[in-house]
């Protein structure tokens, strides 16, 4: 290969008419690529003309023969790798071919875990009825929105039926089976803050796990990089290419922009939080939040230091100490806390004792209670569980409100869910 040999050119296309043969040998697969993530492209090319994608100038896609790329994922899955990425461009172009692969790695993959870029406006029923069945957490899907600009989607000519690229990704969510990254890319021609700001609080009303902003970049040959100077464009002459700032945003918004997205990256984009930003997502403008969140993080000297859960915590406690419904803030951090598997609890978000409470159940739960213990497992279960209490509100924002019981048991096994956390249940 070029690589090997020391000679790589400037540019390399990998066009719909070139040949995209196999690259791995089972010694790749079992030595230097062990426990790595494994690129795979079962098509080439694209159905779409973005003017910012190297795909736009493939005119055609061209698909791997089926049987080919079974007996090559076949291959692949006998390493039992952690993750397949599947680099098509759009993976479900065709519905059908789509679904023959998924039958296939369901029944197959083991306990690796793929990842396809989709476009959700190509779903049908049929791919519903499917993905309803799967095991949970075996599929991720990243999903190209972009944008919800009408004139941005038209500038840059990304066709896409938006109610229902919506509808979909918000019943996707509902299945709460499959991991949703969603993208939004910061610097599209006649994007201002103002949009951009309606296209984040459009992605954020559906709390997908995943919210990506990225900064536009113009790359070589692409129809956009001839548009620049159309555009007002000014942009990074080396890779990788970023826009410094366009028409619509000067550099300094565009560096502010840049870091709300390192904030909702570092806040959002994990499973620590999760009760929280639904309740915020109820109460208020998802970008107006982390507008103020991005603000104390940059006085604070937020992103200097390590991103833990504790410290992320305490910030989330400090913008709302002034708000009326900070204590119920303060308990929602809690629930979240204890879910994402944490045995202790930092003082800035309880007033309670874990052990206290473990005690105080001790003495009042019966000796048996099924389906959690029986007499013979009941040491085992206070062993492995906590215990908290919840006031009645903060239980009715959660979503497991329940006659008068306050006190939920966080148990040591995961829910069967796309973020897998712990499971949480009422029991006195």
């Amino acid at each position: 290969t070029d690589l090997q040999q020391g000679i790589l050119k400037k540019h390399y296309s990998g066009g719909a008419n070139n040949p995209f043969d196999f690259p791995y040998t089972d010694n790749d697969l079992a030595e230097r690529l062990s426990d790595r993530n494994i690129y795979y492209e079962s098509s080439r090319g694209c159905p779409f003309s973005c003017s910012y994608c190297l795909s736009s100038a493939d005119k055609n896609m061209r698909n791997k023969d089926i049987t080919t790329v079974k007996e090559e994922l076949t291959q692949i899955l006998s390493h039992k790798p952690r993750i397949i990425r599947f680099v098509d461009r759009t993976f479900n172009a065709s519905s059908k071919r789509a679904l023959e692969i998924w039958s296939f790695l369901a029944k197959h993959g083991g306990e690796t875990a793929f990842h396809f870029e989709i476009a959700p406006d190509l779903f049908n029923a049929e791919m519903f009825s499917f993905l309803e069945k799967i095991k949970p957490g075996i599929f991720e899907f990243e999903v190209g929105i972009q944008s919800t600009h009408p004139q941005t989607l038209e500038a840059v000519h990304r066709k896409t039926d938006l109610p229902k690229a919506l509808g979909n990704i918000r019943q996707l969510m509902k299945l709460d089976t499959i991991h949703l990254h969603i993208d939004l890319i910061l610097g599209l021609p006649y994007e201002t803050k103002e949009t951009f700001a309606c296209s984040f609080n459009d992605m954020f009303s559906i709390l997908p796990h995943y919210i990506q902003m990225g900064l536009l970049k113009i790359l070589p040959e692409t129809p956009i990089s001839r548009e620049t100077e159309d555009f007002d464009i000014l942009f990074c002459c080396r890779a990788p290419y970023q826009v410094l700032s366009t028409r619509w945003l000067n550099s300094d918004t565009l560096i502010r922009m840049y870091w709300f997205g390192e904030c909702v990256e570092s806040f959002y984009n994990n499973r620590f939080f999760r009760s929280f930003f639904r309740y915020i997502q109820r109460k208020e403008s998802g970008f107006s939040f982390f507008s103020t969140l991005l603000d104390h993080c940059l006085h604070s000297g937020f992103f200097q230091q390590a991103k833990t859960q504790k410290l992320m915590s305490t910030l989330l406690l400090e913008i709302a100490s002034d708000r009326k419904d900070k204590e119920i803030i303060r308990e929602l951090l809690r629930y979240d806390w204890l879910r994402s598997g944490n045995r202790f609890l930092p003082e800035n978000i309880t007033a309670q004792s874990l052990k206290k409470e473990k005690d105080r159940l001790w003495q009042e739960l019966p000796q048996e209670y099924l389906p959690l213990y029986t007499r013979k497992t009941r040491n085992y279960f206070f062993k492995q569980s906590l215990f908290a209490s919840f006031s009645k509100e903060a239980l009715e924002e959660i979503g497991i409100a329940e006659d008068d019981k306050t006190t939920v048991c966080f148990l040591p096994e995961r829910e069967n869910s796309a973020l897998e956390l712990h499971k949480a249940i009422l029991v006195a």
